[in-house]
């Protein structure tokens, strides 16, 4: 079985977060740079998983960034790929990403593509969808549970007020979200192997952006707390009213 697996590059979730070029870019100095937790604990992992339990499974990495992306794709192979791909481009269009993921996949007959739910920078969630649209293959998102039997997967995913199991034949397209794996570090004979295992440097297609970053804001400063005495009801009841507009 081959798998591909989508990683991605996102800040870490304490850096402090500023724009700079009239707010049009994200102030990237200082910043420390992470393996998106939804590529690499769930995704990534149950890839791994899935290897274990089937050693001639073979698993792919691919992303889309510049030159500074590849720390984060060697943390990922030391985890457990074997092998990554970059696609030499700098974009935050999901559909544009999707895309040129698309045009590889289309060349490696995989048997599952693997995404994080979403990136915790832009939060899109968009990715896994368009490249299975991309790939006339199905899609199942949000999956909390994932297994192989007989060639087709059984999913269980998260929908509105409860959750819902799936059986479709591979290959499929999943993104995946906590509880379909439990989190990993590498280990020392994972980060000396992924020195050397295969990282393929290949440049985009031909493929329009169809968003672009306009300018960037901060959320506004949150207003200090007013406290209300216990035995004075009305008060909050007035502030509600007429300060929060809540009732």
């Amino acid at each position: 079985m081959k798998i591909l697996v989508c990683i991605s590059k996102t800040p870490d979730t304490t850096a402090k977060i500023a724009f700079i070029d009239n707010n049009t870019k994200f102030a990237a100095d200082g910043v420390q740079w992470i393996l998106n937790p939804y590529d690499e604990w769930y995704a990534l992992v149950r890839a791994i998983e899935l290897k274990e339990a089937d050693p001639s499974t073979v698993i792919h990495l691919i992303t889309v960034g510049a030159a500074d992306v590849e720390p984060i794709i060697r943390k990922a192979l030391a985890l457990g790929g074997d092998e990554a791909i970059r696609i030499n481009a700098d974009s935050h269009d999901s559909y544009y990403v999707a895309a040129q993921i698309a045009e590889i996949a289309k060349q490696g007959a995989y048997d599952l593509l693997f995404t994080g739910k979403e990136t915790i920078d832009y939060n899109g969630s968009s990715v896994g969808g368009m490249l299975a649209e991309l790939l006339d293959l199905p899609y199942i998102s949000l999956a909390t549970k994932f297994d192989i039997a007989d060639g087709y997967a059984i999913v269980n995913r998260e929908i509105e007020g409860g959750e819902e199991t799936d059986k479709v034949q591979l290959p499929v397209v999943v993104s995946c979200q906590k509880g379909v794996a439990e989190q990993r570090i590498p280990n020392m004979k994972g980060i000396m192997g992924a020195r050397s295992k295969p990282l393929k440097v290949l440049e985009p297609a031909a493929i329009d952006a169809l968003t672009s970053i306009i300018s960037f804001t901060l959320p506004p400063a949150k207003a200090g707390v007013k406290l209300v005495p216990a035995d004075n009801p009305e008060e909050l009841v007035r502030l509600l009213h007429e300060e929060a507009k809540v009732i």
